[in-house]
């Protein structure tokens, strides 16, 4: 398995992007649909102007079989820098091999490699496979628990 930046200038990794993206929204963990056709050009597009993305994909010989799509933030209690995963997905034909394992203990790697506090995540409370995942990987919930809240403008 290889650890691998998103390039967003890479049309290979762009395509690679979308294309597990796909899967992420197929998924019953998604919206169990396909992304819609006028998303796929936006997406890497609004990603490229976002000056704080960062992305990981982890790839097995050609075939790029996970993504995770971050966002760098700083932590104004620690005035540290730090990771959120946004977006983590791995193909399906992949699961249950340790990929998920391997691009999370990478990711983990890097920001203290880079000097990041931390590492956020979310997670649907009824996707137990993700929080078991997160679990093995060193993870668990914030203390005291928060709510992820959302404003839903348009």
């Amino acid at each position: 398995m290889q650890f691998v930046a998103v390039d967003l200038n890479n049309e290979t990794h762009s395509l690679a992007l979308i294309e597990l993206m796909n899967d992420y929204m197929l998924d019953e963990m998604g919206i169990g649909e396909p992304m819609p056709e006028e998303l796929k050009p936006k997406i890497v597009e609004r990603l490229k102007k976002h000056s704080s993305y960062l992305g990981f994909f982890v790839c097995i010989q050609n075939d790029f079989v996970a993504l995770a799509n971050c966002n760098l933030n700083v932590s104004t209690w620690k005035a540290k820098p730090l990771i959120n995963i946004h977006d983590f997905i791995v193909s399906p034909k992949y699961r249950n091999r340790g990929v998920g394992l391997f691009l999370l203990n990478k990711i983990t790697e890097y920001a203290a490699e880079n000097g990041y506090c931390r590492i956020n995540l979310e997670v649907r409370q009824d996707n137990y496979k993700a929080q078991n995942l997160y679990k093995k990987a060193g993870f668990k919930e914030c203390q005291p628990p928060n709510y992820f809240w959302e404003k839903i403008l348009g």
